[in-house]
């Protein structure tokens, strides 16, 4: 029987240029727009995209109609990277302990969201990949390459020790990766991740951790979706 949702709670992210609006308890759910209407209805417009994804792991999920499920709980003061639009500030629910049971579902999340990203490749094999409108635009390959680099990328902002191994088959490579990426949370849980990196710098809360990654790959997916030709 499918989930009849009555609210959502959703937060903001408001830059000078461009609004992201992110479902708290999906993360990963997560679109952008000029204001917080348009971000707001990309959300809906995308909730099938996301059903389709999760389905296997959630089979009661079911995208909202529209946007009256939606409840603002919090609006965040965005920045450059969030005009880029990529999420970039952590909403005050991911400050909260991350516990086993918060593990648990955002292991099948991930693993939900990799097996999409690697159907997406696997279909788009052999496929060309429509242009930007200037002519550009990763192939396949670069897509993968490039979703690999921001997984590592991430993973030092827990202050994750993951050593790249540049002649690693990709695919291997990338599987390492998402090994690590739940080896850090399964340390979040025990406690182990410090308040701050080695340098001094800001460590992401688990679950904004989490919240990035999902978005990012999720973001690919959809974008070799497009651009099959």
């Amino acid at each position: 029987m499918a989930q009849s949702f009555n609210n959502l709670d959703v937060y903001l992210e408001i830059g000078k240029k461009r609004t992201l609006a992110g479902v708290m308890e999906w993360p990963g759910w997560l679109r952008g727009g000029r204001d917080e209407a348009e971000a707001m209805q990309d959300l809906i417009d995308y909730g099938p995209r996301y059903a389709q994804i999760i389905q296997s792991a959630f089979a009661e999920f079911q995208p909202p109609p529209n946007r009256s499920v939606f409840t603002v709980v919090e609006r965040l003061v965005g920045n450059s990277t969030t005009d880029f639009g990529a999420p970039d500030v952590a909403p005050a629910a991911d400050m909260r302990p991350f516990a086993h049971a918060d593990l648990a579902r955002c292991q099948t999340l991930l693993s939900a969201y990799w097996q999409a990203f690697d159907t997406a490749v696997s279909g788009a094999a052999g496929k060309e990949l429509r242009k930007g409108p200037r002519g550009g635009g990763r192939n396949i390959g670069g897509i993968v390459q490039h979703v690999l680099g921001a997984d590592q990328s991430y993973l030092a902002r827990l202050a994750w020790k993951h050593t790249q191994h540049d002649q690693q088959d990709l695919a291997e490579e990338l599987n390492r990766t998402r090994q690590a990426i739940l080896s850090a949370l399964r340390a979040a849980v025990r406690g182990e991740i410090p308040a701050r990196g080695p340098r001094g710098g800001a460590i992401w809360p688990p679950r904004f951790f989490v919240r990035r990654v999902a978005w990012h790959v999720l973001d690919h997916i959809w974008e070799i979706e497009d651009r099959i030709m």
